[in-house]
């Protein structure tokens, strides 16, 4: 297609086709006239596979597949999903015939207008969700939510989720999952990218994803390839943008790994409509019950004397095993679709691991061992690497608990009673050295440099403290780059993430990446870090997780 006389064309002798709108994600759409109704409608061409080698039957099975997908899209009715007319056949290829809306993309929106505000997301978010309770609720899985599949209509600014191209009907096999990879990766959950499975879940973290984009104009998982994409996806750090801050709890909510722990679309539009209502969004549902496996990681002393239970431990072999099938999943996933990715270069993308020394509370001199923040997600979402639920909540726990509530050490891991003033779990050889105001946790060679410091508060507290230190961190940190300071909570208290990659202390030596925590707590500044070659920064992100979360003053 593409020619006047094509263009001219009649199909299925009622739709007129008159101009090419664009490319959807499965196919071209064109504007048309239904010449019964005498209306405009927009007509999506679905591309069928082509292959010679397949017999009749199986191009009938195929076409008819596909107009049983798209059939059951048709019978959704709501306010925010794309209204869907008509579906027909022409020449032997299916047709979509929808509602023709009058505007662009929120995609074209954001790049033609910039961001928008946390209130303007919210109305968009309750939307779109409210519209994929509809869908789901019949049984369709959307599969590929992103800006550019949603419409915005001019003069009404109504948000339309449109191009079910790719859409799934639960049960089903669909035309598009034929070995091949479909979606939009920068938009795609973790367990799709495993191939574990695909679920309503797996809608809720692309709406996550998007969400992301119209509050700071990107995707928090962009990245220059689609193997630092991927790893973005199932390893790195989740980092919402700062400009998410209002809705935080709906967005890290959603970006949750653990399809079983993500909010549902009902709890995350409740939210956002509470957003809407009060200018404040909640920490958790309305209804919201704490559970076993709504903590995380880190032990949190119960409310009254009665024994605390025992919560999510700190990762284990189990969990970073889990995690690495993950990972090498997603590699066969990049593989089949032609990325050329191996696995060094996905295991090794965008994994920075520095021992920038980042200089203590309250002050910007150089500390010989560098610390750096765990968490790339915006207030501390622990994403950790072996954590397979590594996404969701901005605050790094673990802080706060009193020594009779002691976290335990996880496997390979021993709790120490450090003099300085507090306890946490460290790796079994790593071995104790004090260095002035600051103490260190060191692996064997000191690959790995765990450090500690207690200090009095600072002016502007630990957000304060750490941003200067960013500010300085060529001075302190040699080859310092890619430096980021997230404010966050450490158990409820004030905190501040810093994490950045350098070149190390010598040529010997390399870069390294640095994880920092610093926050207040009982008129104290406690920072916590840990630094190690680029290369090794799983390892690093996983003795960083543990320390923060088993961490105790005394």
């Amino acid at each position: 297609m593409g020619t006047e006389g094509e263009n001219a064309r009649v199909i299925a002798g009622r739709y007129r086709v008159e101009a090419r709108l664009g490319r959807g994600g499965m196919g071209v759409v064109w504007r048309a006239t239904d010449e019964l109704l005498g209306r405009q409608v927009a007509v999506k061409e679905i591309p069928i596979d082509l292959d010679e080698t397949l017999s009749a039957d199986e191009a009938r099975r195929q076409r008819d597949r596909t107009l049983r997908e798209a059939r059951a899209v048709a019978q959704l009715r709501h306010p925010h999903i794309i209204v869907v007319h008509d579906v027909v056949e022409h020449d032997e290829r299916p047709y979509i015939v929808m509602e023709l809306i009058d505007g662009g993309s929120l995609a074209d929106r954001v790049s033609a207008r910039g961001p928008v505000d946390a209130a303007e997301a919210a109305r968009i978010g309750v939307g779109l969700l409210s519209a994929l309770r509809t869908a789901h609720a019949a049984g369709v899985l959307h599969r590929d939510i992103k800006p550019a599949n949603v419409l915005v209509e001019a003069g009404t600014d109504r948000v339309v989720l449109t191009d079910f191209g790719i859409a799934q009907v639960a049960g089903a096999t669909t035309l598009t999952e034929t070995g091949s990879f479909v979606g939009s990766p920068e938009y795609t959950a973790p367990e799709r990218m495993s191939g574990a499975r695909t679920g309503p879940e797996s809608d809720l973290w692309s709406l996550g994803a998007l969400l992301c984009t119209v509050l700071s104009g990107e995707s928090p998982f962009r990245r220059d390839s689609l193997g630092g994409i991927l790893h973005a996806v199932v390893v790195d750090e989740i980092r919402p943008p700062a400009q998410a801050e209002p809705l935080l709890p709906v967005v890290r909510g959603l970006l949750e790994r653990d399809p079983d722990r993500r909010l549902d679309a009902e709890q995350a539009e409740r939210m956002l409509r509470a957003y809407r209502a009060t200018g404040r969004t909640p920490e958790h549902p309305p209804g919201y019950t704490p559970t076993q496996r709504d903590v995380p990681r880190a032990p949190v002393p119960a409310p009254t004397p009665s024994p605390t239970p025992a919560l999510a431990p700190s990762p284990t072999v189990e969990t970073r095993r889990s995690t690495r099938s993950v990972l090498v999943a997603a590699l066969l996933v990049a593989a089949m679709a032609g990325a050329g990715v191996s696995a060094a270069a996905l295991l090794m993308n965008r994994d920075g691991d520095g021992d920038g020394t980042p200089t203590s509370p309250g002050s910007h001199t150089s500390a010989s061992t560098s610390g750096s923040p765990g968490t790339s997600a915006p207030s501390g979402t622990s994403a950790s690497p072996t954590a397979p639920s590594a996404s969701s909540s901005p605050t790094v726990s673990g802080a706060g608990v009193t020594a009779s509530h002691r976290p335990s050490a996880p496997s390979g891991y021993r709790t120490v009673d450090d003099p300085a003033g507090f306890s946490l779990a460290v790796p079994e050889d790593f071995t104790r050295e004090p260095q002035g105001e600051r103490v260190f946790y060191l692996s064997p060679g000191e690959v790995f440099r765990l450090g500690i410091k207690v200090a009095d508060p600072a002016a502007g507290g630990p957000l304060g403290v750490m941003r200067r230190a960013a500010a300085n961190g060529a001075d302190t940190n040699p080859g310092y780059h890619d430096g980021r300071v997230i404010s966050t909570t450490q158990a409820e208290h004030p905190a501040a993430l810093w994490e950045f990659t350098w070149n190390g202390f010598s040529t010997a030596e390399g870069p390294r990446h640095t994880y920092d925590l610093c926050w207040e707590e009982g008129g104290r500044m406690y920072d916590v870090w840990v630094s190690a070659p680029v290369g090794k920064v799983r390892e690093a992100k996983e003795y960083f997780d543990v320390a923060t979360d088993t961490f105790v003053r005394h």
